[in-house]
């Protein structure tokens, strides 16, 4: 997780000294921003992940976005404080600062705009979180002019509740007469500006939703069922619409490698097609306001007649992407779609996968869906994963039959049709 290996030891007594980083020779290049990542697990909290798991995707996301992780730090605590932690750990951050000349240190969580200026103000250095991390990568990756309206609509309501802070130094002006300086001005000005921009953003993305809409209705009009791709970031869902497709799609083994939303003509085996349609990929911790900005983009995940959902059966944490995943698809409502699990990178595990009974058992405890193991970066599998997709869309076709199969196989109750 970090890059120059380095981890922060329990604190026994006053903070110890880092050696310091060796001075190397000047660059015309630019060095990237040098980040120490810091968490805080808040005890009695229900967490999907463990702290630890959290700080290592989140080094993912600073190395996405350009940084190099030379440090980390982590703290538990019985709730967050004004400044997120404890006084004595700000003080060890600022040791780490100064040892290991870092520019930039992220937490792990949404920071509240009164955390994020009174860190700024301790550690003298820049100050993001979690969130601002995930929108400057959205901003990236955005290639359309729909990706890029909605990141920018994300950051500007992000930015809004925080622009006191950028304007504490003229407003310190007193009370009573007067107090009516430049600074509150300015800042009156910037939320005006700030708030006609997101009315327009707005504006802009109702078009683009309606222009979707009648996309989607003309596809409807054609009878050719859709399947939406869905499945956590890096999971390999571009990798699995280029084999099946020949989508030609970015996939690179980075988070949010593509952000725009793609939809490609898939052959069945048999007989008949279907539209594969990839969103933007999940993550945890997913702001709000990115849901809410993403909005136009989601709707294709309503509008969709199932599922396919991709899963990274090699990754550590998979059981929590899964969870993670499902979390987001019931908050949209959408938990009740039928579903096929792709069960992703089986190339990366031991085993012959062409022996008989192979990964049987890696196929239970996944929880909704039907699931079929894959390679897609290999092409194993991937007929008997169209296979599946076409019985779910059959079933689909005739209304009065139970779905409950593909939305929960697992169920002893539930046979296949």
């Amino acid at each position: 997780m970090v890059d120059r290996i380095f981890q922060h030891p329990a604190k026994t007594g006053s903070p110890r000294r880092y050696p310091a980083t060796p001075k190397t020779t000047a660059s015309t290049k630019a060095r990237p921003e040098r980040a120490i990542l810091v968490g805080v697990e808040t005890r009695g909290k229900p967490r999907l992940w463990s702290l630890e798991d959290s700080l290592e995707e989140l080094g993912q996301l600073a190395r996405t976005a350009g940084a190099q992780v030379v440090g980390t730090l982590t703290q538990r605590l019985e709730r967050p404080t004004n400044s997120y932690m404890g006084k004595g750990k700000l003080e060890e951050v600022l040791v780490m600062r100064d040892d290991l000349q870092a520019d930039v240190v992220i937490f792990d969580d949404e920071l509240s705009p009164k955390q994020q200026r009174n860190l700024e103000e301790t550690l003298k250095v820049k100050v993001i979180d979690r969130t601002a991390l995930i929108l400057d990568v959205f901003a990236r990756r955005a290639q359309t002019h729909e990706g890029r309206l909605q990141v920018e609509l994300a950051q500007h309501e992000y930015l809004l509740p925080r622009l006191v802070g950028q304007w504490a130094h003229l407003e310190r002006l007193g009370g009573g007469i007067g107090t009516r300086g430049p600074g509150e001005t300015q800042l009156e000005t910037d939320r005006r500006i700030i708030r006609n921009k997101i009315q327009r953003l707005k504006r802009e993305l109702e078009e683009v939703r309606q222009h979707r809409a009648l996309y989607r209705e003309r596809r409807k009009r054609l009878g050719t069922p859709i399947v939406a791709l869905v499945g956590y970031t890096n999971a390999g869902k571009s990798t699995l619409l280029n084999a099946l497709s020949d989508a030609d799609v970015v996939a690179e083994d980075k988070l949010f490698s593509t952000l725009d939303p793609v939809t490609r003509k898939v052959e069945l085996p048999e007989k008949g097609s279907f539209l594969l349609t990839d969103t933007v990929g999940f993550i945890q911790k997913l702001p709000p306001t990115v849901v809410a900005a993403f909005r136009a983009t989601l709707e294709e995940l309503a509008e969709a007649d199932g599922i396919l959902h991709v899963i990274d059966i090699t990754h550590q944490n998979a059981e929590g992407q899964v969870q993670v995943v499902n979390r987001l698809l019931a908050e949209l409502h959408l938990e009740d779609k039928p579903r096929v699990l792709a069960l992703n990178k089986i190339d990366l595990l031991p085993g012959d996968h062409q022996e008989e009974g192979y990964g049987e058992e890696l196929k239970s405890g996944w929880g909704e869906g039907y699931p079929v193991l894959i390679s897609a970066a290999k092409g194993w599998g991937l007929d008997h994963l169209l296979t599946a997709i076409g019985e779910m869309l059959e079933h689909l076709r005739e209304p009065q039959r139970d779905l409950g199969f593909w939305i929960n196989p697992q169920d002893p109750r539930k046979e296949r049709p």
